[in-house]
């Protein structure tokens, strides 16, 4: 079962068919010359091996006729214990080992098992942020080509793009410069510690539009992407300006007329129609202009129509001198002008600005090297005096017009050349 050693003896314990004995080897105190030595070494017997004890057995009482009684057993050297089979390596101590080390591999694998789960929720975790990172990304992306393709102003457009890059970059201020130096996002207040990086906004033909700019942080991880995410943002804005400049163009084009820079028959009807509308809900009245210019055929037959197409601008640019801000000058048509007088009440005010209108062609036209002597002829109509629907104001100006050409000398000359 046991061994121990003890100062005068060494002592096993052994078990037989259910009872414990002690077998013990006395340690000799003197060899024969007197001197005291040092016991032998004790063999070390595996616990639960069989053996063999032989030696003299010590009875616990000297009377041997009052039964079985306990007994230990004197051996004379450690020799007299004799292995006869080696433990079974079931035993408690093995087992108990064996459960150790089943509980460690069991902690171990669970333990690595819970790691993994970790691992792999985080990674989960991690791609379905990613993924909605992306899919954030994408609506604003999405949102900002709606934008470029409707009606919004293009400072908030350029707005939302360097907001875009912010986020794309992980909140990093991102700003940019666009036209006369118009700045627009979040500028940072202290770049000292940051790391500005730019990105030019290219324009198709001409000079930069801008540029575009993100303050990230040296050691950040999301330097790495501020070159990929400002290429982005740059091309979102290349985008964004030229697409509204040629909206612009569109728009101007089908506003105003491209020779003199002044609205064009379509603009002057739908103004038309909203000034009808609004003097007949609110019992106004407005005025309405006819110009025609005197002799324009002769002017384009003996200068040439690049003289007259300088003749037109001239007298578009004089007929807009005599104007308020809120009057609408128009060519309606070759040499054929209109003008809107909104908040007039009387053929005097009408009058009056037709009057001045005339008097402004009477200074002399130098074009091309050529010296011209020009004159129009106007006819004024009021709402709704002289009538209520387009055509109708139309008609009496027009009418107006021809009476006053009529009225002018048909021999006088309009054009002379020096």
């Amino acid at each position: 079962m046991t061994q121990v050693r003890e100062h005068a003896q060494d002592v096993y314990i052994v078990a037989a068919q259910g009872h414990l004995f002690s077998a013990a080897v006395r340690h000799p105190s003197r060899n024969g010359w007197g001197l005291v030595t040092p016991p032998p070494p004790m063999p070390e017997i595996p616990a639960g091996s069989e053996v063999r004890v032989t030696g003299v057995a010590i009875h616990d009482d000297a009377n041997p006729f009052n039964g079985p009684m306990a007994f230990g057993i004197l051996l004379r050297s450690s020799s007299d214990v004799v292995v006869i089979a080696n433990p079974s390596w079931l035993n408690v101590r093995n087992l108990t080992l064996i459960a150790s080390l089943l509980l460690v591999l069991v902690v171990a694998v669970g333990a690595r098992g819970w790691m993994l789960k970790r691992k792999v929720q985080q990674q989960t975790a991690e791609l379905a942020a990613q993924k909605e990172a992306e899919a954030i990304l994408e609506r604003r992306r999405s949102r900002i080509l709606e934008d470029i393709n409707g009606t919004r102003p293009l400072g908030e457009i350029l707005q939302q793009i360097t907001e875009l890059v912010s986020f794309r970059l992980d909140g990093a201020q991102c700003w940019c410069e666009v036209g006369d130096g118009l700045r627009l996002g979040s500028i940072p207040r202290d770049q000292c510690d940051l790391n500005i990086i730019r990105q030019e906004i290219l324009s198709r033909s001409g000079p930069l539009h801008g540029i575009l700019f993100a303050a990230v942080d040296q050691i950040a991880s999301s330097a790495a992407n501020a070159a990929e995410a400002l290429s982005m943002g740059a091309w979102l804005a290349t985008l964004a300006i030229e697409t509204r400049g040629l909206y612009g163009d569109l728009v101007h084009r089908s506003e105003f007329d491209l020779l003199t820079d002044i609205y064009n028959r379509f603009s002057l009807e739908r103004r038309l129609g909203v000034l009808i509308e609004e003097a007949r809900q609110k019992l106004g009245s407005f005025g309405m202009i006819y110009i025609d210019l005197d002799d324009f055929k002769q002017v384009n037959d003996r200068f040439g129509h690049r003289v007259g197409d300088l003749y037109l601008q001239e007298s578009a640019l004089r007929m807009k001198r005599q104007l308020r801000p809120t009057d609408m000058l128009a060519r309606i048509g070759g040499d054929e002008f209109a003008l809107l007088l909104p908040n007039v009440r009387t053929h005097a005010e009408v009058e009056e600005v037709a009057t001045r209108l005339e008097r402004c062609f009477q200074g002399e036209f130098k074009l091309g090297g050529h010296i011209l002597q020009g004159s129009a002829s106007v006819g004024a109509a009021l709402y709704p005096d002289d009538g209520e629907t387009k055509d109708c104001l139309f008609s009496a100006a027009d009418a107006a017009m021809y009476v006053s050409k009529k009225i002018k000398k048909e021999t006088s000359q309009s054009f002379y050349r020096r």
